[in-house]
């Protein structure tokens, strides 16, 4: 391990207080970054709707420019030590295309995930019919769509799914329909998330688990690391055993994305800076 690597990493996925759900500021997750050796952060708020959907877990639309602001001050308050970038998540269901098209083009993003949240009340009441099978069918389906769709950069949390009736989740059975939904994101060139906040959990294990992450690797589907910290203390948590996970299941690099544009690390050297700095 070299004492004088550079941080490489980024934290890809983070929220503010403004979704309802989180807590500290843009300028304490960038604290707690420096600490932990990482060269910037992204923030990557729950994006504001305007058809009403769960709007008690992200700001409004009237709140957007707000949002921009407080990135903005953290950006300048930490320049020349962490590196503060804006960014967006994003829920997907079909339909909302139009409207995330025009929002991510109201402020100039670094990186947007695109995410499906089956957990929320509107998105089981649209689409789980009381078949949990054919419901978990249609995340992963909704998943695909969301990479064809071209608005997202990363699609975040991949199996997220699993932790709603998990003892009615059944991967082999799954195992088809994930493996179509894998072969139509890496048709897109979509890179697709490491999430290590799975941990926490229903299913305690990151999202996606160990073989849906093989079978991404399989098809040379790139990854983003990110920790979804909602507190500064969950920023790069759990980074050097997602790391490791990465490299088990056969990737050598691993990818950050600044002004849209993927930029990939060795996993090796990702790792070596991260120690470096907490050394």
């Amino acid at each position: 391990m070299s004492l004088t690597s550079e941080p490489m990493l980024y934290e890809m996925h983070m929220h503010t207080p403004m979704c309802h759900h989180a807590s500290g500021e843009p300028e304490d997750y960038a604290q707690i970054a420096q600490q932990r050796g990482l060269k910037g952060i992204v923030v990557t708020c729950h994006n504001p709707t305007n058809d009403g959907w769960s709007p008690t877990v992200r700001m409004s639309v009237d709140e957007f420019g707000e949002y921009v602001e407080i990135v903005e001050q953290a950006r300048r308050t930490y320049e020349g030590k962490v590196d503060v970038r804006l960014g967006l998540e994003s829920d997907y269901v079909p339909g909302m295309e139009p409207w995330l098209e025009e929002l991510h083009g109201m402020a100039p993003l670094h990186h947007v995930l695109g995410s499906v949240h089956p957990h929320l009340p509107q998105y089981k009441e649209r689409y789980h019919h009381g078949d949990i099978e054919a419901f978990q069918r249609t995340y992963f389906e909704h998943l695909a769509l969301a990479a064809e769709s071209g608005l997202f950069d990363t699609i975040g949390h991949p199996d997220l799914i699993k932790n709603i009736e998990p003892e009615a989740y059944d991967l082999s059975r799954l195992m088809g329909t994930i493996c179509e939904t894998l072969d139509r994101i890496a048709a897109t060139g979509t890179a697709m998330e490491l999430n290590t906040s799975g941990l926490n959990k229903v299913v305690p294990e990151m999202n996606p688990g160990p073989e849906m992450l093989r079978q991404m690797r399989e098809r040379e589907i790139p990854v983003v690391i990110g920790a979804d910290a909602h507190q500064p203390e969950r920023v790069a948590g759990d980074f050097d055993q997602g790391l490791e996970r990465l490299r088990e299941a056969g990737y050598s690099m691993v990818s950050n994305f600044l002004d849209r544009q993927r930029i990939d690390l060795p996993i090796d050297a990702a790792q070596a800076s991260l120690e470096s700095q907490q050394v």
